[in-house]
């Protein structure tokens, strides 16, 4: 494939000033490959982090770097050893090489799965990295029937996800989020608690307005929430983060994330289900590349419900 495409770049940590978007030579399928012509790619919080060198040392970044990894789009090129995908085929997917964040973008064919008809490109876009860290976050904690199980972070797009496959799952979902989405939570089946000014006061309101006996806790914000479940009593063994590293050592809570549960499978599940009405994943808005920088803006904030979407 010649040509060029438009991609975001960032050439040294910082912070949203440092994105551009670049023209750099449309890539070409590999053998066992795929390009696809991104319709949407949605923005996540660890991108910030890595743009940012919050975490530097756990994913360096080579600069210049891309971004991006949750993608949809159509097929434009298609691999000599590839079967069973043509160009011009809706997929959706993801790269491990932060690179979505493109008009095209090549992927090794195991990496997209069909976009069911219904599912609208915006929606397919942002089912990877949220979709498989809830997918693997409820599989880690091991809900059961009739248990309750709390959700940090609820609203955003990893909780929201999850809290959901956890109502599939029979147990009761106590969600901490803001007094803005509570009433959208209720309409989920969630049971909302709006957090505190502090850890304390959260705890606090957990004690009086919580079932008394929490089972598990999925943790997807950060900010002290392990500890919090310790304290109420949940055992560690069945509390997974997967932002607040400290607590993994601190408490030896369970780390799983986005690349536990990383499969065309999980992929073509997630997509299924969203695409039947199953599965609802908000998206709070969309923004075209050249908007990349106000669109990390809002993400950086943590207060939106739902995805933050590039569309190329």
């Amino acid at each position: 494939m010649t040509g060029t495409t438009r991609a975001v770049r960032f050439d040294s940590y910082g912070d949203v000033d440092v994105l551009y978007v670049a023209e750099v030579p449309t890539p070409g399928a590999a053998p066992d490959g795929v390009v696809v012509e991104v319709r949407a790619a949605s923005i996540n919080p660890g991108e910030a982090a890595i743009r940012s060198g919050a975490m530097a040392e756990m994913f360096p970044a080579t600069f210049p770097s891309g971004q991006g990894s949750d993608l949809a789009g159509v097929v434009s090129a298609v691999g000599a050893q590839v079967t069973g995908i043509d160009v011009g085929d809706e997929v959706l997917g993801w790269t491990d090489e932060r690179a979505s964040h493109a008009t095209h973008v090549a992927v090794p064919a195991s990496q997209v799965v069909a976009k069911p008809a219904g599912l609208p490109f915006e929606v397919a876009g942002s089912l990877f990295v949220a979709g498989m860290a809830a997918v693997a976050s409820v599989e880690v904690v091991d809900p059961q029937p009739g248990e309750t199980v709390v959700v940090s972070g609820v609203a955003g797009g990893v909780g929201a996800i999850a809290a959901q496959l956890l109502l599939r799952r029979g147990v009761e979902v106590v969600g901490i989020a803001s007094e803005a989405n509570q009433e959208w939570l209720r309409e989920l089946g969630v049971t909302p608690i709006a957090y505190g000014a502090d850890a304390a006061e959260t705890l606090q309101r957990l004690r009086d307005d919580a079932p008394d006996k929490i089972h598990a806790w999925v943790d997807v914000f950060g900010g002290g929430y392990v500890d919090t479940a310790i304290e109420l009593g949940v055992p560690a063994d069945r509390i997974n983060t997967i932002i607040d590293f400290d607590a993994l050592q601190k408490h030896g809570v369970h780390g799983s994330g986005t690349t536990d549960a990383a499969t065309a499978d999980n992929m073509a599940a997630l997509a299924a289900l969203a695409a039947d009405g199953d599965l609802e994943v908000p998206v709070a808005a969309t923004f075209g590349l050249d908007d990349v920088r106000e669109a990390f803006r809002l993400v950086e904030q943590r207060h939106t419900r739902g995805k933050i979407v590039l569309i190329p």
